[in-house]
């Protein structure tokens, strides 16, 4: 038997045996579209958390993504190896200058790193800054001299025209290889640069080739570089500094085969320095040997805390909201005393009192939940456009930020609804 009766403009069905699952959500479907200003700001607080979290996450993971492409950008299963900082007596004691700044790496050393297993390439290099001219155009470029294999050292491709051999290099010949920003700069568009001539300071080169962008690594564009051979960096164009006397270099490029092979050839690297330039059991080394992987693995470390701390932070506005849709809630259960009280006077069980408060908590939690995550990918993607930031939404996000929104209201609709449902009736059809 179906009986009917009325409150505040519904109408309600109950039947001695208890509401169907279709009536309980019709009913607080009802309950939430009764007070629509109400229902909207009480979804407020999850609003705000679930697009601060997708807005966050999107932050977070494109900061880790810039990283790895500026970190594998300089090259993969790749060592650094730099001059460590020279002392100088002076006082009584030593003063260290600034690392990197000693000429205690030499070609030599170079070619005996050569010999060590797991080596696919060694190029070391020299470097310094110059003034570029063709024609009218003028532009300051960082200058690399280097060997044949800085290519497959670097992880760097030729986009036309070619790489010098060992020929030219030995030979101290006087050819460039350009950097696409440095092709920019000085030749603009429809010219083609191959064949050329530049002034790489006061000196004349020929342009052979231009790398394939690399794009920025932190603050330095990649793609700003002019290479040459070592030799003739180091007779005609840099000729000065640490990197530049004798047969010092500024650094040597070490390509390991694999990843694998990469933590044993460091190990390697600096037993085989600390041999040639008879370091002693003890002493500093007058090196330094910086593995790229363990510095993007950092990196990356470093990025994933950030990320989830960025996370964590704007879920804090989810409980908020969470407190707030149970506040209301209470609230809702104080005002609608009386109708409870006559509900359950005529058929309405305990459960379905219960079921039916809980319902339109993970509605409005729900509902907040889905409009977030509508504002926080437009978000997301805003700052993409106006910020020059990569936009990465994790796949897990969208499920996350809706299972969590109706968790929030699960848990804070919970109280409310064990609170409705423990109304007596008798007391609850005299509250006015």
């Amino acid at each position: 038997m179906l009986d009917k009766t009325s409150t505040k403009g519904q109408t309600l069905h109950f039947s001695t045996g208890g509401m169907s699952s279709l009536e309980l959500v019709r009913f607080a479907v009802g309950a939430i579209m009764a007070h629509p200003m109400r229902s909207a700001l009480t979804s407020l607080g999850v609003v705000i958390g679930v697009a601060a979290v997708i807005m966050m996450t999107s932050i977070g993971v494109g900061a880790q993504q810039r990283v790895e492409q500026a970190l594998s950008s300089l090259g993969t299963n790749m060592l650094v190896v730099r001059p460590g900082a020279p002392r100088s007596g002076g006082g009584g004691g030593f003063v260290r200058g600034a690392g990197g700044s000693g000429a205690s790496l030499t070609v030599d050393d170079a070619e005996a790193m050569r010999t060590l297993d797991g080596v696919a390439a060694i190029s070391p290099a020299i470097n310094g800054g110059a003034q570029l001219v063709y024609e009218g155009a003028n532009w300051s470029s960082r200058i690399e001299g280097v060997t044949p294999d800085y290519l497959v050292a670097r992880d760097l491709e030729i986009a036309s025209g070619q790489m010098f051999d060992e020929a030219a290099a030995e030979s101290g010949r006087k050819v460039a290889v350009l950097g696409q920003t440095v092709v920019t700069e000085l030749f603009g568009e429809g010219v083609d640069p191959v064949g050329q001539r530049i002034r790489v300071g006061p000196i004349p080169f020929q342009v052979i080739g231009v790398l394939a962008p690399k794009g920025q690594s932190g603050f330095q564009d990649q793609d700003d570089i002019v290479v040459i051979p070592l030799d003739a960096a180091r007779s005609r164009v840099i000729g000065r500094g640490p990197g530049a006397r004798g047969n010092s270099v500024n650094q040597v490029y070490v390509k390991a085969v694999d990843e694998d092979a990469l933590f044993q050839l460091e190990q390697d690297v600096a037993e085989l320095l600390r041999q040639r330039h008879r370091i002693q059991p003890g002493q500093d080394d007058d090196f330094n040997v910086q593995n790229l992987t363990s510095v993007q693995e950092a990196a990356q470390s470093s990025t994933q805390t950030f990320t989830i701390l960025l996370a964590a932070v704007a879920g804090v506005s989810l409980i908020v909201g969470g407190v707030g849709i149970m506040n209301i809630m209470l609230v809702s259960v104080t005002e609608r005393t009386r109708e409870i009280g006559l509900r359950m006077a005529i058929g309405a069980r305990r459960s379905d009192v219960l079921t039916q408060f809980a319902l339109e908590s993970v509605a409005l939690s729900l509902l907040g939940g889905l409009i977030g995550l509508t504002i926080g990918v437009g978000g997301a993607l805003l700052m993409s456009t106006l910020g020059d930031w990569p936009s990465v939404i994790p796949a897990w996000a969208a499920p996350l930020a809706i299972g969590f929104s109706s968790f929030v209201g699960v848990v804070f609709g919970a109280y409310p609804a064990w609170r409705a449902a423990q109304l007596d009736p008798i007391e609850a059809l005299r509250r006015e």
